[in-house]
């Protein structure tokens, strides 16, 4: 008497790794552009925390001396190299411009009456909480 043994699959069809590649492919056109959104949320967030940091130095310039600083080198803003201050008619402006080639850009403006304004200039979709 013959007896017969019945192999095992070993492996995956080829139909069956085609689809696997579909479904990756389609999770990768979602992902992708949702990650790169991410990243210039990141960049904008870390734009504003920088310029945010920037207003202690200008209040705390105005207490003690009385005026608006006249350069951003009064306000000790060396450390952050990635902005600039400019100081026009009673008004201190911060510009931080975020690296990574996202190009968004935080302006706050104090103005002499001591209101400060956010202009964010982001990608599309970027936006901030607070400016």
């Amino acid at each position: 008497m013959k007896t017969t043994k019945h192999k095992k699959q070993q492996g995956f069809t080829l139909i069956e790794l085609m689809i696997v590649v579909a479904v990756i492919g389609v999770l990768a056109a979602y992902a992708v552009p949702q990650y790169q959104t991410y990243v210039k949320k990141g960049a904008a967030g870390a734009a504003y925390a920088t310029a945010t940091a920037l207003k202690t130095n200008v209040e705390d310039y105005i207490a003690v001396n009385g005026s608006f600083p006249a350069t951003s080198a009064a306000i000790n803003a060396t450390p952050f190299s990635i902005g600039s201050i400019t100081v026009a008619s009673n008004a201190v402006s911060v510009e931080v411009t975020s690296g990574g080639g996202t190009g968004s850009k935080v302006v706050l403006n104090r103005s002499s009456a001591g209101a400060w304004s956010c202009n964010l200039t982001a990608s599309a979709g970027v936006s901030i909480n607070g400016c």
